[in-house]
């Protein structure tokens, strides 16, 4: 796989638009099984900055993926015009909607949300394969119950895991089944959330003026606030200190 990526912050950010990506994967399934692809935004990007093994977790992907607004948009004033944002969400649909014979599988998130989440899907893409869902115990699984879970993924002949764990979760726990899996994982945080109707998506327009962050914020500013607006203010310290 040829790449063409721009340094954010020491972290190289994909250069892509969404028929792209899905083409990469797609075309690539092969050369991507046991590897793992990230979702980035500033908050992650920001965080692989501070701390270093989360760079390294970010940095072993196959590749990251500028879901932020703000990544996109640092590659195109960077020599990257082409850029564009890739939400996680987003790529989710995008592979769902093609009739390419791969099997998903969904690692994340509660009971309800994934029994939700299927019932959606079914109803939308009828020709999707759904090869598992499972919501993992919020606790650290034991050695055995590890090596179940992965012998179950595996046995299911998933070719895409999704795993919606939030980061840095999410990110840290593909690195540590990298190549232990037959199936590329791709990180997606809310991504379940969104599409079983549990969190609504911001406007479109609020989308385009890479505002969603703020509309997330409003919806669950407790749990967020540090996140979005502390966090934010740091990537354009660091950005403008460069």
């Amino acid at each position: 796989m040829e790449l063409k990526t721009c340094n954010i912050l020491g972290l190289d950010i994909l250069v892509t638009d969404m028929e792209k990506t899905v083409n990469l994967i797609e075309q690539n399934i092969e050369q991507l099984r046991g590897k793992y692809i990230c979702v980035g935004n500033v908050h992650t990007t920001v965080m692989a900055h501070d701390d270093p093994q989360y760079h390294t977790v970010q940095a072993d992907a196959a590749f990251v993926l500028p879901d932020g607004g703000p990544l996109s948009g640092y590659s195109r004033k960077h020599g990257f015009p082409e850029a564009e944002r890739v939400t996680g969400p987003d790529l989710m649909l995008a592979l769902f909607a093609r009739d390419n014979g791969l099997k998903h599988y969904f690692y994340g998130s509660s009971e309800e949300t994934l029994a939700l989440l299927k019932e959606k899907l079914a109803e939308k893409y009828p020709h999707l394969q759904i090869a598992g869902m499972v919501s993992p115990p919020f606790r650290e699984l034991s050695e055995a119950e590890d090596k179940e879970m992965i012998d179950q993924i595996n046995a299911s002949g998933a070719d895409i895991i999704w795993v919606g764990l939030g980061a840095p979760k999410q990110e840290k726990w593909m690195y540590a089944h990298k190549d232990h899996v037959n199936g590329v994982m791709i990180g997606v945080g809310a991504g379940f959330d969104y599409h079983a109707g549990n969190i609504k998506r911001a406007p479109g327009w609020m989308q385009k003026l890479s505002l969603e962050w703020l509309y997330r914020l409003l919806q669950d500013p407790k749990r967020l606030f540090k996140r979005y607006l502390v966090t934010n203010t740091r990537y354009l310290w660091l950005i403008h200190r460069k």
